[in-house]
C-alpha cells in the first residue's frame, strides 16, 4: 500500500513507499519476509528509518462495558540511514520473526475473523510518518492444529474468536493480550457447558493450552466457569483426539477447583496501546466473561472446525468489518 499520508507530512513530491508482504501465510514465531518499496520524489530526502509494527485489534472489557482498540505488540527496524534521491527507486527487503504468541487468524484457509496488520514508519527528514496497514495472515503451528482437529473430530463447532486485552495468571504469557477460540459443545457435553473457550500461549520449547469451560447450572447449583491449564511439546506425537477428550473431562471436573477462582485478568480502557516486547503486563483479578467479538459472525458446523461458514451473509459481515478496519486505518488523519 503507498503511503499517501506521507504526503502530507513532507508536501507534493514527496517519496512514495509500498510495503508488499510474501504472499504465502506465517506461522506464530516463524519468519514474516517481503520487501519495502520506495520511490525518490521531486527531490533528495534523507531515509532516517524504516520501521515495522505489528498491530492488532483487540477488545477490553472494563467498567463501563466493552471497548476496541489497536495494540501494538512487536516493531522491527527493517532499513534507513541512506539518501533517497529524486525519482530514485529503490527496494529494502527484509525478513523478521513473530512473536510466539501471535494470534492465528485462519484454519485451513477458513478466517477466524482476527485482525493483524503490518503497519510501516519512515522517518524522513526529521519527520515521522505512519502507512497504511497490510494484512497479515497467520496460520496454526502444527500442534496448534492437531488440537483444534482433535476438538472437531470429538463433535465441538467453533463458535467465535477474538483477542482479549490482558493477562491470564499463572501462566508464561508475554503479550498483553491473548486470543481465545470459543467452541459450541460436542453433543456428548453439551447438557454439562455451555461452551469451551480454548487459549494457546506459544513458546520456544512448546504450547500452554488453557481452557475454560461456561458450565451449566443444576436446579441446586449455579453455572459457573472451571479451568485446566496443559503443556504440550511443538512434535508431541499422541492419540490427540483421546487426549483432547481427557482434558475436556478433568474440566468438567474442576467445578470446586476453580468455581469461584479468577482465571483471567484485564486492564483499563485505552485508545491506542503500544507494546515493544518488553515483557511486561498487567495482572487485573477481574473475573472473566467473553463478549461477542468480530469473529462472532463465523461459525462452522458441529461435525469439525473448519467445515465452512454457516450462511454467506455472515461471512460477508466479517469480511466487511476486517476491510473497515484497514480502511479506517488507512482514512485516518
Amino acid at each position: 500500500m503507498v503511503f499517501k499520508r506521507l504526503l502530507g507530512s513532507l508536501g507534493v513530491g514527496a517519496p512514495t513507499i509500498d510495503t508488499v508482504l510474501e504472499p504465502a501465510p506465517v506461522v506464530p514465531g516463524g519468519a514474516l519476509g517481503g520487501q519495502v518499496h520506495l520511490k525518490g520524489g521531486q527531490a533528495d530526502f534523507d531515509i532516517e528509518h524504516i520501521t515495522l509494527d505489528l498491530v492488532a485489534r483487540v477488545e477490553a472489557e472494563h467498567a463501563e462495558g466493552e471497548s476496541e482498540g489497536t495494540v501494538v505488540f512487536d516493531r522491527f527496524t527493517v532499513g534507513g540511514g541512506f539518501r533517497l534521491a529524486a525519482g530514485e527507486s529503490r527496494s529494502v527487503p527484509f525478513g523478521v520473526t513473530l512473536p510466539w504468541e501471535t494470534p492465528v487468524t485462519e484454519l485451513y484457509g477458513q478466517p477466524l475473523g482476527i485482525v493483524l496488520g503490518v503497519r510501516t514508519e519512515v522517518a524522513v527528514a526529521g519527520a515521522k510518518d505512519q502507512g497504511d496497514l497490510d494484512p497479515l495472515t497467520v496460520t496454526p503451528l502444527p500442534a496448534q492444529e492437531a488440537i483444534l482437529e482433535a476438538f472437531g473430530q470429538l463433535g465441538f463447532g467453533f463458535k467465535s474468536a477474538d483477542l482479549e486485552y490482558g493477562h491470564i495468571g499463572g501462566t508464561g504469557q508475554l503479550l498483553p493480550f491473548y486470543q481465545e477460540i470459543e467452541l459450541h459443545p460436542a453433543p456428548q457435553y453439551a447438557h454439562q457447558v455451555n461452551e469451551v473457550e480454548l487459549t494457546f500461549l506459544a513458546g520456544p520449547g512448546g504450547l500452554e493450552v488453557v481452557l475454560e469451560a461456561d458450565k451449566r447450572g443444576g436446579l441446586l447449583s449455579s453455572g459457573h466457569d472451571a479451568l485446566t491449564r496443559v503443556t504440550v511439546g511443538h512434535h508431541d506425537t499422541r492419540d490427540w483426539t483421546a487426549e483432547v477428550d481427557g482434558w475436556i473431562r478433568r474440566l468438567l471436573e474442576n467445578r470446586s477447583t476453580y468455581g469461584a477462582s479468577p482465571a483471567y485478568g484485564h486492564a483499563a480502557p485505552y485508545a491506542d496501546h503500544e507494546h515493544h516486547g518488553s515483557g511486561e503486563h498487567r495482572h487485573h483479578e477481574e473475573h472473566h466473561r467473553s463478549g461477542p467479538g468480530v469473529g462472532t459472525a463465523i461459525a462452522a458446523g458441529a461435525a469439525g472446525l473448519a467445515v465452512g461458514v454457516v450462511g454467506g451473509m455472515v461471512a460477508a459481515e466479517v469480511v466487511d468489518e476486517v476491510g473497515d478496519f484497514f480502511e479506517g486505518d488507512e482514512d485516518e488523519g
